[in-house]
């Protein structure tokens, strides 16, 4: 099955009839931003990223329809990241089951970073998206998963403070000084890997 078949989570039939109207929307607004953020988290792996959108809506559906509107956000990344934080103990343990039992021919999966750029622009302008989305994910992925969930939360999702250690069940505290943590070191990685960017710091 191809990739563009998981791109367009849905919810099933049975839960989308019992939803409310109103979180019947917000699965649908929701849906295209948590797929960005799950495929940032799972390393640009489309069909993973789509079932953990799709079960952590389903369980939003299924669970919380009558929580009032405003508690959806911080409920439903809230799923979504015990969702991610499950499959990577899984991944964990079948890189370990790989090691022994895989192949040599064994190919391993390209991180789908096409998938975050827009591929209107030229060849040239392709190339230096992607590099610089690998660039992004790379140092995303260097931080720590508390220092990560934060940013991602925060930044690509907007939720506030407040909604995003609800979702993350931490103090309000943790939520800022993680958030300022990661701001701080994509900065200085990024800039470290941008020649020109380096340079302008040097010459100041």
């Amino acid at each position: 099955m191809s990739s563009t078949a998981y791109a367009q989570p849905r919810l099933r039939a049975a839960d989308a009839v019992t939803a409310r109207p109103a979180l019947d929307r917000f699965c649908l607004e929701v849906r295209a931003r948590a797929m960005r953020l799950a495929l940032l988290e799972t390393s640009g792996n489309p069909h993973a990223a789509a079932d953990l959108v799709q079960d952590s809506l389903e369980r939003l559906v299924r669970h919380y329809p009558e929580r009032p509107e405003q508690e959806w956000p911080p409920l439903f990344y809230g799923i979504l990241r015990n969702r991610i934080t499950d499959w990577h103990r899984r991944r964990k343990v079948e890189k370990v089951l790989d090691f022994f039992f895989s192949s040599d021919d064994d190919d391993a999966a390209q991180p789908a970073w096409e998938q975050l750029v827009d591929e209107s622009p030229g060849p040239e302008q392709q190339a230096q998206g992607l590099q610089q989305a690998a660039r992004i994910a790379d140092a995303l992925t260097r931080l720590s998963p508390r220092q990560r969930q934060v940013f991602l939360l925060r930044e690509m999702e907007e939720l506030t403070i407040a909604e995003t250690a609800k979702a993350m069940n931490i103090s309000e505290g943790s939520v800022k000084t993680h958030h300022l943590r990661a701001l701080t070191r994509l900065r200085d990685w990024l800039q470290g890997d941008n020649p020109l960017a380096g340079a302008r710091a040097h010459a100041s």
